[in-house]
């Protein structure tokens, strides 16, 4: 522990004097002694979660979103901040997710904390499970491993048993192998890295009563081995808990939490943790929420005197909690200050801030943080329009989540166009599988900005130009906005000195990605021209309280 502890001590120091200010559009510790859900209102879907001492951990899902597996830390699970991220590219296959494969790669991930080491699993359905592993949760993680080669694994979970043995339980990916709402039990090597029981054993079937059960999380209570999983899909499903006395089963289960009388719908997928004195337990989850994705709740756990667990509130008194909407803080023996993940960017660090991902494996030529400049460059990309008919399969996206239902992003940029890439163009984005964006572009005519959209681009399908304004190529310096509205109602605006914004195109409604929520950012690119084009100038990105 000491090796750790000091680790610890190094990392938290860092973030206290490095930590971005709170969010100013969703804080969920009122202040009080209380909080409010969601926790977090962004998307990080298939949340887990884990506790070392004192501190806690949570990964989430990442799909093909680029740099993967992000690390969140907190000290009273309420308040978190980002400090890191596991999977620098996803490099298995070679070259395969330097596009985005959308709605593919890192699914459902696990974190736990063993003998000193912090251990992520999850499931390419694709390729099988892997897993890395670091001391120092904040640093470099280990190259990953492939631990179960096969098409169809999905959600896995690693349990050290009291004997030694290590186990690990996954579903399977109905997509993929035709089959689903089943979970296996392997037992793996004593360094977890690799599956010594060939196909392991099918320990539960939800066939039935218990339809889509997936994000199985695996923990042992009492004498008894846990399996906490979902059931009945993302929008109107519920949380099981089932129990058997040998790891294997059977294992007899229970609905230990569901919507019931709230509007929180689909309650489920997460996982449990205790407090640093053991005497409180706290379960943390998703709520699918459209375009704004799988948003973060958190709920009190409890253990009726039959030994099952009640999550969220058993107002029925019938052994199924329902989630809640404000409650207590988890008592951690003291106050911790109000923490939120990044948001905002000045630009003025040699890094990207933690908050943004590439829609693929990135390229180093991409960009530039300039740092003491205070200043992004993002330079032009080829766009190769033979591949890319439009946005949807452009790898070099920069991309953060929504982070509240309201909000409004004001960036302050410059544009430096190449004179031989008529069709180059930068800006904001809105990205899902409809996307608006608001540009400037190099045009034959001169530099315009522009509003356009491209609905269900999944299917390939061309954008449209809802709005230009003509700019004067002396001064390209341009204040852009993106306010966004509940339901995800996106309006768009320009401004000229920073001060005075006038309205550009119409309404847009955001939506939903390839099992992510719509993301909002920054982009620069070209057609096919060889050598360097232009490049996009981005002084900062703010994120505060939309207009009404």
């Amino acid at each position: 522990m000491r090796l750790f502890s000091f680790l610890n001590f190094i990392f938290l120091f860092t973030v206290s004097i490095c930590a971005a200010d709170p969010s100013k559009v969703w804080i969920a510790d009122l202040g009080n002694g209380n909080y409010k859900n969601p926790i977090i209102y962004a998307d990080y879907s298939d949340p887990d979660i884990c506790r070392a001492d004192k501190d806690y951990y949570m990964t989430a899902s990442s799909f093909n979103c680029i740099p993967g597996l992000p690390i969140l830390h907190s000290k009273d699970l309420v308040n978190w901040t980002i400090i890191g991220h596991a999977l620098e590219s996803i490099t298995m296959p070679p070259n395969h997710y330097d596009i985005p494969r959308h709605g593919r790669g890192v699914f459902a991930p696990s974190i736990r904390y063993h003998n000193n080491y912090f251990y992520i699993y999850w499931g390419d359905p694709d390729l099988g499970i892997f897993m890395v592993r670091t001391q120092n949760p904040k640093g470099k993680w280990e190259a990953p491993v492939m631990v179960k080669e096969g098409r169809g694994f999905i959600d896995p979970c690693p349990l050290w048993d009291d004997d030694g043995n290590v186990y690990l339980i996954h579903a399977l990916a109905g997509s993929r192998v035709r089959q689903s709402s089943l979970l296996i039990v392997n037992r793996l090597s004593s360094d977890g890295d690799k599956v010594i029981d060939g196909q392991g054993h099918v320990v539960y079937s939800g066939h039935g009563e218990n339809p889509t059960i997936e994000g199985p999380k695996f923990y042992k209570h009492n004498g008894y081995y846990w399996i906490f999983a979902p059931a009945g899909g993302v929008k109107n499903g519920w949380q099981l808990a089932m129990r058997s006395r040998n790891i294997y089963g059977p294992y007899e289960s229970r609905t230990v939490m569901a919507r019931g009388t709230t509007d929180i719908n689909g309650p489920h997928q997460g996982g449990w943790v205790t407090t640093p004195d053991g005497k409180e337990d706290w379960f943390i989850h998703f709520q699918d929420k459209d375009a704004y994705g799988r948003i973060i709740h958190l709920q009190p756990m409890s253990w009726r005197k039959d030994g099952w667990p009640i999550i969220g509130i058993d107002k029925a008194g019938k052994g199924t909690g329902e989630p809640v909407t404000t409650f207590r803080k988890p008592n951690v023996g003291k106050k911790y200050p109000v923490m939120t993940p990044q948001e905002s960017d000045e630009f003025n660090e040699r890094t990207l801030s933690l908050q943004w991902q590439w829609h693929a494996n990135p390229y180093i030529y991409w960009y530039y943080p300039a740092g003491e400049k205070g200043h992004l460059k993002l330079f032009s990309v080829v766009q190769n329009n033979d591949e890319y008919n439009n946005m949807m399969d452009c790898p070099n996206l920069l991309l953060q989540k929504f982070p509240a239902e309201e909000f409004s992003i004001t960036s302050k940029m410059t544009f430096n166009p190449s004179n031989r890439a008529i069709g180059e163009r930068g800006g904001l984005i809105v990205m899902g599988y409809d996307y608006a964006i608001l540009a400037f572009e190099n045009t034959s005519s001169g530099i315009i900005l522009s509003m356009s959209e491209c609905l269900e681009a999944e299917k390939k399908n061309p954008e449209k130009l809802i709005a230009s304004q003509k700019l004067d190529s002396a001064n390209l310096t341009v204040w852009l906005r993106i306010d966004v509205h509940s339901e995800g109602v996106c309006t768009f605006f320009y401004s000229l000195n920073g001060k005075h914004f006038q309205p550009i195109g119409g309404k847009f409604t955001a939506r939903k990605g390839g099992w992510i929520g719509a993301k909002v950012g920054l982009f620069c690119n070209r057609p096919k021209i060889s050598g360097a084009g232009g490049w996009l100038e981005v002084d900062y990105f703010r994120i505060q309280k939309s207009e009404k």
